[in-house]
């Protein structure tokens, strides 16, 4: 679910359990609501939501999953009636969400993007070219045989070799629609660059490098150092600047190894997977949505500290293990020996991380025991919150 965000100082007398959140096990964690599954039921979720809202002590809702942000766009009218927002329109959202309309849309700011057509269009196969969903979430308002009730978030790319003619009609099976195809482009880095808006103005913005993500070919930041480009800024804002962007944006862009260019990956309009070193960086945008969504957007203070580099552990697992697994016809795959090398190394000269903290360590425990759920945590001296998965329920 969303966080909740109430009025700094409440402490309710009761907390309401969820098992298998690690947020949840944290020591500053004040309370966790269960909400139905929004995949199983969309409108089921957002009427629980909608439920915890009419609360006095809850003041937002911070989209951070796909859902979420689709959720209080499309139903906006309702949630403001008990919550103070900042979140796109639905016409801004679908223009995001669809990535045929989000590369018209870089194209008319002026901002390099991949060429993109849709899959029922591609007939030379001749190039190194990418599959990836055309939706950033599949549900009714972009898709005609899906109801209400119905969501889904397709994240498959495939990396189609040169001449190769991919299996359309299975590739549109498993992603349920008619997806997209982009022109893979050679890189030499990754990079986000982020930003809270208010009605096509900036209220703060920030740049990492990602020096390694979920897999070695690509995907969420798992290691990455935050950075100041003047160029990144400028695509960034050009961008949108044309979509007259309300709320958060997270902005994945390639450097083209050629020309040196931004090109545009995707937009996230919520908080992003690496949120922690963006705080870790001084730029704390739960606390910079909490003082727009209540008026005090004046408050915020966007310089962040440069150079700051982080770790997300488990996810620096996972690329090692898309090394061990993966297969892609246009990145090279690294040795085994030297991932291992530079992830060790990389943690020793900056040992900064999401979740594991000394003062804190439940939720990166519980974390682990999400994951490795055989792991005897039940026979181990841990407090109940670690070994429930849930806030101490004293």
């Amino acid at each position: 679910m969303p966080p909740l965000a109430r009025a700094p100082g409440d402490r309710l007398g009761r907390r309401l359990r969820e098992a298998g959140v690690p947020a949840a096990a944290s020591r500053y964690c004040d309370e966790s609501v269960a909400l139905p599954d929004p995949r199983a039921d969309l409108l089921a979720y957002r009427d629980a939501l909608l439920a915890i809202c009419e609360r006095d002590d809850v003041r937002t809702v911070i989209p951070v999953r796909p859902e979420d942000c689709y959720v209080l766009s499309r139903y906006e009218a309702e949630f403001s009636e008990h919550v103070s927002l900042v979140v796109p329109t639905m016409p801004q959202l679908e223009r995001v969400h669809d990535r045929l309309l989000l590369a018209a849309a870089a194209e008319a700011a002026g901002v390099p993007v991949p060429e993109t057509r849709r899959l029922a269009d591609a007939d030379d196969w001749s190039d190194k070219l990418l599959i990836k969903s055309r939706y950033n979430v599949l549900t009714d308002a972009y898709l005609e045989e899906l109801g209400p009730s119905d969501m889904d978030v397709v994240k498959n790319i495939c990396h189609v070799g040169n001449g190769v003619t991919p299996d359309a009609e299975g590739i549109r099976t498993t992603m349920r629609h008619d997806p997209i195809v982009q022109e893979f482009v050679e890189t030499d880095g990754e990079f986000m660059f982020t930003g809270l808006y208010d009605r096509g103005e900036p209220l703060a913005t920030f740049q990492h490098r990602q020096i390694r993500g979920n897999s070695y070919t690509g995907g969420g930041g798992v290691y990455r150092r935050s950075i100041s480009d003047p160029e990144l800024e400028s695509v960034g804002r050009k961008l949108l600047a044309e979509l007259d962007w309300h709320g958060l944006a997270c902005i994945e862009y390639m450097r083209d190894a050629d020309t040196g260019e931004y090109v545009l990956t995707e937009i996230n309009p919520r908080m992003w997977q690496s949120l922690p070193s963006t705080v870790a960086a001084g730029a704390d945008y739960p606390w910079y949505y909490w003082l727009a969504a209540t008026g005090r957007a004046d408050e915020i203070d966007p310089d962040y500290d440069l150079g700051v580099g982080t770790h997300m552990l488990h996810g620096e697992l996972g690329y090692l293990i898309s090394v061990l697994t993966e297969d892609s016809p246009h990145v090279p795959r690294p040795s085994v020996a030297r991932t291992l090398w530079e992830i060790g190394s990389s943690i020793a000269a900056e040992p900064r991380f999401d979740y594991l903290t000394l003062d804190d360590p439940w939720p990166f425990l519980a974390g682990v025991r999400n994951v490795l759920p055989d792991l005897p945590f039940d026979r181990l001296p841990l407090p109940d919150r670690l070994r429930r998965g849930r806030p101490d329920g004293s």
